[in-house]
């Protein structure tokens, strides 16, 4: 069964719309594992503009389930991430000005700054995955860099599939089988949602976790949190 990690961002960002602690960033990360998720995604932005540095530590302490810090790896965030020690750091290359994660790792390019990142990560015993584009050189790059897992961005996948082409798939599934060969596990995340992961799930091999955030959250407001993230977990059965 692949899991489900549910970033928790977008109700953050509602929170902070209002200011005060309404909704409580907490108490829906418990009520999302109570539901059946089996881990929790924060991305903490230097801007703080949805989850803050402060949730992070307020969250680990709480959580069951596994949780996964997603960022870019500034020395904040490197400082963030051992100092809360989850049980997985996704490294990702945010731009200053993107509104939201828009591009994976040059994995090549940047191979020397992301052995030495991922080496400090794993010596503190924290699993780490590298988010790429499904790209087979980038995750060539991704294997020669040490790190556990890759994150497939499946942005291109989405808006593929809405155009009703299914062919979208077939890099990720190429990345997925190349990735499972060289000893890294796969993930996967961004604009999945319940329309398009079925075909996603079914045609991606090795398939460890999703990370869904804003398309979870937003069906939520229709159909509840809880039928919700049920109706992910039978996708992913």
């Amino acid at each position: 069964m692949t899991k489900l990690s549910v970033n928790i961002n977008k109700i953050a960002t509602l929170r902070n719309a209002r200011g005060g602690g309404v909704p409580n960033v907490v108490d829906a990360a418990r009520n999302i594992e109570s539901f059946g998720a089996e881990g929790i995604t924060v991305h903490p932005r230097p801007d703080e503009r949805h989850i803050r540095y402060a949730d992070v530590k307020e969250l680990k302490p709480v959580l069951t389930t596994e949780f996964n810090i997603e960022g870019k790896p500034i020395q904040q965030f490197i400082d963030l991430v051992f100092d809360a020690n989850p049980a997985q750091v996704t490294l990702v290359p945010d731009a200053e000005d993107a509104i939201t994660s828009n591009a994976g790792w040059d994995t090549i390019k940047h191979k020397d700054f992301l052995n030495e990142v991922i080496a400090a990560f794993k010596a503190k015993g924290i699993r780490t995955s590298i988010f790429v584009d499904p790209d087979i050189k980038m995750v060539e790059g991704a294997a020669e860099t040490g790190t556990d897992r890759i994150e497939l961005y499946t942005e291109s996948y989405a808006m593929g599939y809405a155009e009703g082409n299914l062919n979208a798939v077939k890099p990720y599934a190429e990345c997925a089988i190349l990735a499972h060969k060289l000893g890294l596990g796969v993930n996967a995340g961004h604009d999945l949602s319940l329309p398009n992961l079925k075909y996603f799930k079914e045609n991606v091999p090795h398939l460890a976790e999703v990370s869904i955030g804003h398309a979870l959250i937003s069906e939520a407001l229709y159909h509840g949190l809880e039928k919700t993230i049920q109706e992910y977990l039978k996708i992913l059965k």
